[in-house]
């Protein structure tokens, strides 16, 4: 927008002579000469001498119109009274120079350019406006003051869909916090403890298949995938499986009354063999590549080597109580663990000994999550009279932060795709939250279990996540971006809409 000038004149030129300086405080929107007083004009002439009153008026206007969206000292110029600087040494003029470029822009001339300007000038003369930056990196606020900082463009808050797009009735799945009964295999199939069976769901076709029934007298307790390899064991009382699906992943599904982990090739619908050293129930199972680690109501961890004959290679003790959480790393390197002592442990491959510990929790610990995006951060979340997620440095061992989330935390998963992740809560709000790191401010809150959101699963391309709560259904959200390289949509759930059951 073009702005009137501050100096116009009608019939002659500014005098080259100096003029007494005026005011700067102006009670009307012009200011003229003709208006000094007579004693003032009589110090004018007495100053110099060969100053005539011009026959014509000449008028002045001074009237300063401010930007109202944009005020800053940056849109002036600041004039020095001319005063001689020879014979001065000039060490400062440098540091100088690059105060006043940062305080008022690179284009603000420097003191010895205002000597050669017309002695009679206005206090303020307007600028053009200089370009601003909402997010500014600079301490001035100016995107050009110092150059070499690059400034990111203000992006939009990313839109998370509220309602699932497909839910799945699960007769049967357990109320139980302490059970991990939903887990999502590399090759898109969902496996589901209900009750006493086994039931796998092929994203991609939609096809339900029974894998196994243990019988009246056992219950599933936790389900775990494989990263890879075409093997399948289930855990059951009397060692009565069926297997009609074959699967190019390996799944472990430890049961209630067995207290031993069955391993089945699904590819040849065959029971490869059975490790049993529990005496309880095994609520919770991770995979580190051939290794096996199984967390039990008997307060031990056992880890094992599906290539060794052994039962298992070594027992890991700490735990007072129940082990409710298992998780390895991305490089397979640590195991973090949680149970309902109140505490989080951090085991290395070759400890039967916590090397960390980490004892703020006041719940149980069985939301464990591994950071996909920054070596050794940890995230763990606590039970009903806790109710925060903590975030670890595991390889400073520092505690890094704490949000409370007002509610029971049930289950934490990382994005692969960015650097967010999502928690599942009990009481009393039964929601699940999409959070963005480090700010932890909230994507998207999203609602619709009626009970606490006990499991949680992620698919393989990192998009979509699948709760499941004791209201006995499953719930299918699209909460992530695709990743960067990624330019086709996923199958999942494409072609899948409306309300089905798992059997």
């Amino acid at each position: 927008m073009d702005y009137p000038t501050l100096s116009n004149q009608r019939n002659q030129s500014v005098p080259s002579t100096p003029s007494l300086n005026v005011p700067t405080t102006m009670s009307d929107s012009s200011f003229h000469l003709e208006n000094l007083p007579s004693r003032t004009m009589h110090i004018n002439r007495m100053i110099n001498s060969s100053y005539n009153r011009s026959p014509s008026r000449t008028i002045y206007s001074d009237r300063f119109i401010p930007s109202r969206s944009g005020s800053n000292f940056a849109l002036f110029d600041i004039s020095n009274s001319p005063t001689s600087t020879e014979g001065k040494e000039d060490g400062s003029g440098t540091y100088n120079s690059l105060l006043r470029a940062a305080l008022f822009g690179p284009d603000t001339p420097d003191k010895k350019d205002s000597l050669d300007a017309p002695a009679c000038r206005n206090i303020f003369r307007y600028k053009t406006e200089t370009k601003r930056s909402l997010h500014s990196l600079s301490p001035f606020g100016l995107d050009d003051s110092v150059p070499g900082i690059s400034h990111s463009p203000v992006k939009a808050p990313r839109k998370v869909p509220r309602s699932p797009y497909k839910v799945l009735d699960a007769p049967a799945l357990q109320d139980d916090f302490y059970l991990n009964l939903v887990d999502w295999s590399s090759n898109n199939v969902l496996a589901v403890g209900l009750g006493n069976c086994v039931y796998l769901w092929n994203a991609c076709s939609s096809k339900v298949t029974k894998l196994c029934d243990l019988g009246i007298d056992d219950s599933v307790c936790s389900v775990s995938w494989a990263q890879r390899g075409t093997h399948l064991a289930v855990g059951t009382s009397d060692g009565e499986v069926e297997a009609n699906e074959k699967l190019e992943d390996c799944l472990v599904v430890s049961s209630n009354e067995s207290m031993g982990t069955f391993i089945w090739d699904a590819s040849r619908c065959q029971r490869v063999r059975t490790m049993e050293g529990h005496r309880l129930r095994v609520g919770a199972l991770a995979w580190s590549s051939s290794l096996l680690s199984s967390g039990s109501r008997d307060k031990s961890i056992l880890q094992r080597d599906i290539r060794a004959p052994d039962d298992f290679a070594s027992k890991l003790s700490g735990h007072k109580s129940e082990v409710c959480g298992l998780k390895w790393s991305y490089d397979n390197r640590e195991l973090a663990s949680g149970g309902n002592d109140n505490k989080l442990f951090v085991w290395n491959q070759h400890s039967t000994q916590p090397v960390l510990k980490y004892c703020e929790h006041t719940a149980a610990v069985k939301a464990i999550a591994w950071s996909p995006h920054l070596h050794g951060l940890l995230a763990s979340g606590g039970g009903t009279a806790d109710r925060c997620i903590r975030f670890w440095n595991a390889t400073t061992n520092t505690h890094l932060s704490c949000m409370d989330t007002g509610s029971q935390v049930c289950n934490l998963v990382w994005s692969k795709n960015v650097n967010e992740l999502v928690s599942t809560h009990g009481y009393s709000q039964n929601q699940i939250i999409v959070w963005r790191y480090p700010t932890m401010s909230k994507l998207a809150t999203l609602t619709g279990h009626t009970y606490r959101v006990l499991y949680l699963a992620i698919s393989p391309d990192g998009q979509t996540i699948v709760t499941g709560a004791g209201d006995e259904t499953l719930r299918f959200w699209n909460v992530f971006p695709s990743p960067k390289s990624q330019n086709t949509d996923s199958e999942i759930g494409a072609s899948s809409f409306g309300r089905t059951t798992i059997r």
